[in-house]
């Protein structure tokens, strides 16, 4: 059976690639833009890739299009798929169909951390001799590939709540099935597709709706969001992890260290071990809490968990060194919203204390583009001492405003290479540099390096 996949070059639709291929399906596909790693790691395995949306790529009638979220009407490929009747589909609900129904599915939702727990979750299945499948949308570096189809019957899911299709408005996690939510947190985000909170509570519930009563759904214990959707209708039960370890229910974390570079594990006030890793921040301790809960739920004891998580590698581009120069580090962030952009920039501060922190930012995201973050970004900067901003084309507002807004030194230009040229000459040994946008950053991290070392 020939599939062809529009838009394969995305985390998502190259995962659902993969996996296809492992299936013993013959693949091909095409995007608009078709480069390294993803169509490197697509042609090794023997997928045929194209550049652009021309309808000569379909003369050789595919079985079945699956179409990616980015695809519109308009698309040449898509009015050639509509006006002729061939068979098309999302790639959600090839999943479902294909692989998800009939497997134990772990999906990790929520508006933060989704990617490094995934991929947090996942390593521990491997960990303890499961074989699991996964499907994540990012880099995780403890595996060679962003999704495997693995050995029945767990497969790991980021589950993500942006839309299906151009035909289906739903979120994609309403195709999983899961057994074993994960609801980190929630917040409004992708102001392109939600008008408010709301709508996504919406879309979050649905998915709880869909959880059997024999799975589990595993959440922090204070988040007015996700508690409210719960109380639209819950029909499976629950666990939480707590803020007091006094707490006899639930899961909770103890800090060792300011940097949260080692912490102990609690569950229902029993102790069940002490990770120490390489990671830090109360973000990553949180994402950590939940991928051993999940990992429970599929028969792993916490024990175990906790040693596989001593040997996880970070999923790239989150809090990621990308290189030192003249005793200046600078790291790569997929930070895109004021609240992980503060967890980002509060991980930091603890690692290197009195030492300066320079943020540099990217307002990328459609949500961010749009100005509806523009009134808390400022304060989402202040453990930074001080702060570049990278105006880009498509910015709807001007970033101008935060110069006054920042608490500290703000910087704000449209010139990457100005950029560049500023942070270096600002720099000075002892410094942290973090990087924070869901973009490439028009290749900014290797061009700081540069210019440091040149400076």
């Amino acid at each position: 059976m020939h599939l062809h996949i529009l838009g394969i070059c995305g985390t998502f639709m190259g995962g659902i690639a993969a996996i296809a291929k492992q299936m013993g399906f013959r693949v091909s596909g095409c995007d608009a833009n078709v480069y390294p790693p993803m169509s490197t790691q697509l042609e090794q395995l023997g997928i045929e890739l194209k550049q652009g949306y021309l309808i000569e790529y379909l003369e050789d009638e595919p079985d079945l299009v699956i179409v990616g979220n980015a695809m519109t009407r308009g698309n040449p490929m898509v009015e050639y798929v509509l006006d002729r009747k061939i068979a098309y589909t999302s790639g959600p609900q090839w999943l479902l169909e294909n692989v998800l129904k009939d497997r134990w599915v772990l999906a990790v939702s929520g508006t933060h951390g989704k990617t490094t727990t995934s991929s947090m979750l996942t390593w521990i299945l491997e960990y303890a001799g499961m074989k699991p499948g996964f499907l994540i949308g990012g880099v995780p570096q403890n595996f060679d590939s962003s999704a495997r189809l693995g050995s029945a019957p767990f497969f790991v899911i980021e589950a993500d709540e942006y839309d299906t299709a151009f035909f289906d408005k739903r979120s994609k996690f309403v195709h999983y099935r899961p057994n074993t939510l994960v609801i980190n947190n929630m917040e409004f985000d992708h102001a392109d597709i939600f008008n408010d909170l709301s709508d996504i509570q919406r879309q979050f519930h649905h998915l709880i709706r869909m959880v059997p009563n024999n799975g589990l759904i595993l959440s922090p214990q204070n988040e007015t969001a996700i508690n409210e959707t719960l109380a639209m209708g819950c029909w499976t039960p629950t666990e939480v992890s707590v803020d007091d370890d006094s707490k006899m229910s639930g899961w909770h974390a103890e800090k060792c260290c300011v940097d949260g570079s080692e912490f102990i594990v609690r569950f229902q006030g029993e102790l069940q071990g002490c990770v120490k890793w390489n990671l830090i921040g109360d973000f990553n301790i949180d994402n950590g809490l939940m991928a051993i809960a999940a990992a429970r739920h599929a028969g792993v004891p916490a024990a175990v968990a906790i040693e596989a998580l001593g040997e996880f590698v970070n999923t790239k581009r989150r809090l990621e060194l990308r290189g030192e120069v003249k005793q200046i580090r600078v790291f790569d962030d997929f930070a895109h919203h004021p609240t992980a952009i503060t967890k980002t920039l509060a991980a930091v501060r603890a690692n290197v204390d009195n030492k300066r922190v320079i943020a540099v930012l990217e307002p990328r995201s459609n949500t961010m583009k749009s100005s509806v973050h523009k009134d808390t970004l400022a304060k989402s900067l202040s453990e930074a001492d001080l702060v570049f901003i990278y105006q880009g084309e498509q910015v709807q507002w001007s970033v101008d405003s935060l110069i006054s807004d920042c608490q500290q030194p703000c910087t704000v230009t449209q010139n990457l290479d100005g950029l560049v040229s500023d942070i270096a000459a600002q720099s000075q040994a002892g410094d942290t540099i973090v990087v924070m946008s869901n973009g490439g950053f028009g290749g900014i991290h290797q061009k700081l390096l540069s210019a440091l070392s040149d400076v």
